[in-house]
């Protein structure tokens, strides 16, 4: 919290406890000033319950929000990871079908064509 917020909050405290005494007090003798207290105090409790339901119907709808684009996000994820799966197949099936189109010491452009040679079968590289 920023200093000015705790200081004024502090300054806020500090003057209303002499105030809220000096009502209670009157309160007390005069019934006419207690009965408009008493209103007061009941208008700002309804206002009070009023302001805590907004906030709370208000915040179950940014988390109903949060929670849909949630969902939006993993089903994205859901159908890129299905995309680069099928484009993993497309590659190997390229790589299968045009292997034996490249020349000698050309290298393939995959994993799969250096996988399929054997270990001891590597094509020299320049130097």
């Amino acid at each position: 919290m920023l200093p000015l917020v705790k200081l004024g909050s502090l300054a806020f405290r500090t003057l209303s406890k002499p105030i809220a005494a000096r009502l209670k007090h009157n309160a007390g003798i005069h019934t006419k000033f207690r009965g408009f207290i008493i209103g007061i105090a009941q208008v700002a409790g309804a206002a009070i319950i009023y302001e805590v339901q907004r906030s709370a119907r208000s915040e179950a709808r940014k988390e109903e929000v949060r929670k849909q684009e949630m969902e939006a996000i993993k089903k994205r994820e859901e159908q890129l990871a299905i995309e680069v799966q099928l484009m993993k197949q497309k590659i190997s099936e390229m790589e299968r079908k045009y292997s034996k189109w490249t020349l000698p010491g050309v290298r393939g452009f995959g994993i799969a064509q250096a996988a399929a040679q054997p270990a001891g079968t590597q094509q020299p590289t320049a130097a």
